[in-house]
């Protein structure tokens, strides 16, 4: 049984994990984009919304979005009148509370990826008339392969290793919200010291072949130019 519970935690973490990734790719290319081409007044406070989760407490933000995605709150409710499922305690409430833990991990790659790439490329490929949509989807998405096989690997890492945030909003429900870390602390409290021995050198494993395929495969932007 412990065994069962282990694996559905273990397909658990990997789905939040794809899904944080994908979705949040889908969001932050084109926001980097965005930002970095927006030199207002208000670009730092935005910078700084969006690097916030590094240096929060991940309770403290696991705790707001409680507040937030109960029932009693207007976004929990809402939600609960569309859907019919409340955000608390579900797969979709952690999925939508790592989106926004793991967003500076997807977000600062990408900045730093296009602060690097410069506008010379763009101006030049705008120059000859190419569309804006064009000009993102055939030249800098390639020249950004770097950044983006960054933000994707560090996103995936990140969101594996997440436990209080998901633990706050989610609990502890198999098959529902309890991904790997949640299922080590678990054996660790029941003093089953092997199956966490397993657990823990899996998550190990896993974070190593992540950063491993980053560094093998990931060239920096100046070799690419």
């Amino acid at each position: 049984m412990s065994w069962d519970i282990d694996l559905q935690a273990l397909w658990l973490t990997l789905k939040l994990a794809m899904l944080t990734v994908v979705i949040l790719l889908m969001v932050c290319l084109p926001a980097a984009w965005l930002l970095n081409k927006y030199q207002g007044r208000f670009k730092p406070v935005i910078e700084a919304l969006i690097t916030l989760p590094l240096v929060l407490p991940p309770t403290v933000l696991g705790f707001y979005l409680l507040m937030a995605f109960s029932p009693n709150a207007w976004l929990g409710n809402a939600w609960l009148q569309v859907t019919g499922e409340q955000l608390t305690f579900s797969f979709t409430g952690i999925l939508l509370g790592s989106l926004i833990y793991s967003l500076p991990f997807v977000m600062q790659p990408l900045m730093s990826g296009l602060s690097q790439l410069g506008e010379a490329f763009e101006q030049q490929a705008a120059s000859l008339g190419i569309v804006t949509w064009k000009r993102f989807a055939y030249l800098l998405l390639p020249l950004l392969k770097p950044s983006i096989i960054s933000a994707a690997t560090l996103g995936f890492a990140h969101t594996l290793g997440e436990f209080g945030l998901v633990l706050m909003i989610g609990g502890n429900i198999p098959g529902e919200t309890q991904v790997l870390s949640i299922a080590l602390y678990n054996h660790v409290e029941l003093l089953e010291y092997q199956q966490a021995h397993n657990l823990a050198a899996l998550l190990l494993l896993c974070s190593f072949l992540s950063l491993l395929l980053l560094y093998k495969f990931n060239r920096p932007l100046a070799d690419i130019r």
